[in-house]
């Protein structure tokens, strides 16, 4: 079950979807948000979220044993996805990446690119190999979504199922 939880928008197109992750996941989980300088947007409060300066590496979820139990990227830059991949722990979202690894936690990368070039897909399928699970942003067209919001919803939903958190975001397939 998931008690805390990461979020970090890194400076990839598509941080709306990030900070719409935040706001949808359940109010009983304990929400940390981190968000790079390239990905600044106005953020209201909610209620049970904690926001962290990414410059910040000795904020307590930098910690292992302040005990996080997962962690979502979303977007994640290739910038990001390629300092993750060789250990590169300079600011708070990838030491809290590292950390996640090291502490063999779940770890959800949305990179927000297309087409991949073959050093990103490199740097994907080694984290892969590692438990990191690479979830970029692809709508299904099973589910009929007809809006904006819900191939978001179907996305964020996808990402909720990775992590064991119930929501009934998307139509399942039949």
């Amino acid at each position: 079950m998931i008690r805390k939880i990461i979020i970090a928008t890194s400076g990839a197109s598509g941080v709306n979807l990030g900070i719409k992750t935040l706001k949808l996941l359940p109010k009983e989980i304990d929400k940390h948000f981190i968000m790079t300088k390239n990905s600044k947007v106005v953020l209201d409060k909610e209620n049970n979220l904690t926001t962290h300066d990414n410059e910040d590496i000795s904020a307590s979820i930098a910690s292992g044993s302040f005990g996080t139990d997962a962690m979502i990227i979303a977007p994640c830059s290739m910038n990001t996805l390629a300092k993750i991949a060789c250990g590169i722990s300079d600011n708070l979202v990838t030491r809290c990446a590292s950390v996640m690894i090291k502490e063999q936690k779940k770890l959800i990368l949305a990179p927000r690119e297309m087409p991949f070039s073959a050093i990103a897909l490199e740097n994907m399928q080694k984290l892969a190999s590692l438990g990191v699970i690479i979830a970029p942003p692809v709508m299904a067209y099973y589910s009929e979504q007809q809006t904006l919001q819900e191939m978001e919803n179907f996305i964020i939903g996808k990402w909720f199922d990775l992590l064991d958190i119930e929501n009934n975001l998307y139509k399942r397939w039949e």
